[in-house]
């Protein structure tokens, strides 16, 4: 029968170690914390993608916190570790979101113990410690990584309870840690994937899904990978994808609005997805048309045109500000005359039957736009960003 784990802010004083040895410890932490940081990643290398991610300071804070808590318990064996606590069931349940084992986990500590041992040494021959004191702390520090180690498997094993073992969640995992992108380790990958029986393909194609969107799962081919719980759906298609797979998937979403990203290799699934969000965004905008299913492929130009609005503003105002002073109405027609220009480079005649108006008309605002615009429109270079301002200010329209 199992013994219940002490709670750790009423576990008993460290052992017999001066409390003044806190005191000697604290000045070393900030340097210590580095080292520890340095060793855990050239061992586990893909923690240190953890380390310099967005999550970066959340994760040195809880490190930092680890060691500062071993330190005030020895100033004050009875206080409290609640903080501490948190932080490490919290590292535990990272893991299992991740995926992964508890094992990269627990040899971080080991490594981080080790290297706090290796500290101490140092720090007792500098101010001439006692081997007791020595001995006593390399006690109290294992009997702290172990407190510490079963905290983070306590977290690790309410988030395992909570995502449940079903495959569907197991490959919800799978396919979040795909689109952190290409700089996931691929063996860490790979176990994943086999963990949840799904081969990892060359190819992906992403499809966003407009948000409440909920297709019937069963409905889906099974090797699709689904996220329906995250605020903007998602699902990824493993290989090529043929006609029969796009056939089988408009009927799978029926009654969904969604968008196919563009097929990309397996370490690009997140641009695929990126590429799906914009279009399904633009078609509900009405920029492009709004189809059940919008494929990305379908809409290359205005994906590109369209996929920084700050920046074509930017490039309408180098471009076209010789129009600038002219009233709205003067540079509304001379913007249709030059797109229609550019786009076609047709005859005055042809020009004056697309526009709707007289051939001389025409003519008399190509000797304007000739005044204003110069040899912007005869360097290729300048003609060439011109039109993609105009372009990119009529599909935003």
């Amino acid at each position: 029968m199992a013994v219940a784990r002490q709670p750790p802010e009423h576990a008993e004083p460290l052992g017999p170690i001066p409390r003044e040895f806190a005191a000697v410890m604290r000045p070393e932490l900030p340097s210590l914390l580095k080292e520890m940081a340095s060793e855990i990643v050239a061992a586990i290398p893909e923690y240190g993608q953890l380390l310099e991610g967005p999550n970066a300071r959340v994760i040195r804070v809880g490190i930092e916190q680890n060691i500062a808590t071993f330190v005030d318990q020895i100033a004050a064996p009875t206080a409290t570790t609640s903080l501490r606590d948190d932080i490490c069931r919290r590292f535990g349940r990272f893991e299992a979101y991740e995926g992964r084992s508890l094992d990269m986990l627990q040899a971080a500590y080991r490594i981080g113990c080790q290297v706090a041992l290796r500290r101490v040494r140092t720090v007792g021959k500098r101010y001439n410690l006692s081997v007791t004191v020595m001995l006593a702390f390399a006690d109290a520090l294992f009997a702290y990584m172990g407190d510490i180690a079963e905290l983070s498997r306590e977290g690790y094993q309410q988030a395992m309870t909570e995502l449940g073992e079903e495959p569907d969640n197991r490959r919800r995992r799978l396919l979040r840690r795909i689109l952190t992108g290409s700089a996931v380790a691929h063996s860490s990958l790979n176990e994943l994937a086999e963990h949840a029986g799904w081969p990892l393909p060359q190819v992906v194609t992403l499809v966003a899904l407009r948000a409440g969107a909920t297709p019937a799962r069963a409905a889906l081919d099974r090797d699709i990978l689904v996220d329906f719980g995250d605020p903007e759906p998602h699902l990824l298609i493993p290989g090529p994808l043929d006609e029969r797979r796009r056939d089988a998937l408009g009927t799978a979403l029926a009654g969904c609005r969604a968008a196919l990203g563009l097929t990309t290799p397996l370490g690009e699934a997140a641009d695929s997805l990126r590429w799906a969000r914009h279009t399904l965004a633009l078609a509900e905008s009405g920029m492009i048309p709004d189809q059940p299913l919008t494929r990305s492929e379908d809409h290359l130009l205005p994906l590109w045109l369209l996929g920084d609005p700050g920046l074509v503003r930017q490039l309408a105002d180098r471009y076209l500000a010789p129009l600038t002073s002219l009233t709205p109405a003067q540079r509304h027609r001379l913007i249709d005359t030059l797109r229609t220009w550019l786009t076609t480079r047709g005859t005055a005649a042809q020009m004056a039957e697309i526009l709707g108006v007289h051939p001389q008309t025409v003519r008399y605002r190509m000797r304007l736009l000739d005044r204003a615009f110069g040899p912007q429109l005869t360097d290729p270079d300048g003609r060439f960003a011109t039109e993609v301002a105009l372009r990119a200010l009529h599909l935003g329209q």
